[in-house]
């Protein structure tokens, strides 16, 4: 036991850490749910109205958009931890704050949170874990369904072309 640090060795879990960590894991997951349906809503009109439109980059834009808004989104939910661990006195700073919390909520970073709140570090990399596939898979199906628009458009336009040469070629 001598090699670990005394104060790996005296901490102890609490029960309100735990429970702050649970609440503030459960908000992440509404405010990530609440974004996502906003941009699944923005990328669905726009994905209706660029249905006929054949240009390239039209679909592209909307997949950018639609990552833009998820990582707004994201940044907010870190601004909640950041505000919690500010309001705690955890961080020295709101600055400090949203910084650590940014890069444990990427997991690339822990050990920054006094040792009461050391588990929150963990809950936090949980919810980016967590809010990053469910984005994922949200931007994977919004390609796949662009990608389907994109090749029905491209196909349509085909036929369009080769029918009129089709008819001509049975008239004569």
């Amino acid at each position: 036991m001598s090699d670990f640090p005394a104060r790996d060795l005296a901490y102890v879990i609490r029960l309100d850490e735990v429970l702050w960590g649970s609440l503030l894991l459960a908000i992440t997951v509404a405010v990530h749910g609440l974004g996502l349906f906003s941009t699944l809503r923005v990328t669905t009109a726009l994905k209706d109205w660029v249905e006929g439109v054949r240009l390239p980059g039209v679909r592209l834009a909307i997949i950018i958009l639609a990552v833009w808004m998820i990582v707004v989104i994201s940044l907010l939910e870190v601004a909640l931890w950041a505000g919690f661990f500010s309001w705690k006195g955890a961080q020295p700073n709101v600055f400090s704050a949203f910084y650590n919390a940014l890069l444990n909520y990427t997991t690339l970073q822990a050990g920054y949170l006094p040792m009461r709140w050391r588990l929150l570090e963990g809950m936090l990399g949980l919810a980016g874990l967590i809010t990053f596939a469910w984005s994922t898979g949200i931007l994977f199906g919004l390609a796949q369904e662009l990608l389907q628009q994109a090749t029905k458009a491209e196909q349509t336009a085909q036929a369009d072309r080769v029918g009129p040469k089709a008819a001509r070629l049975r008239n004569h």
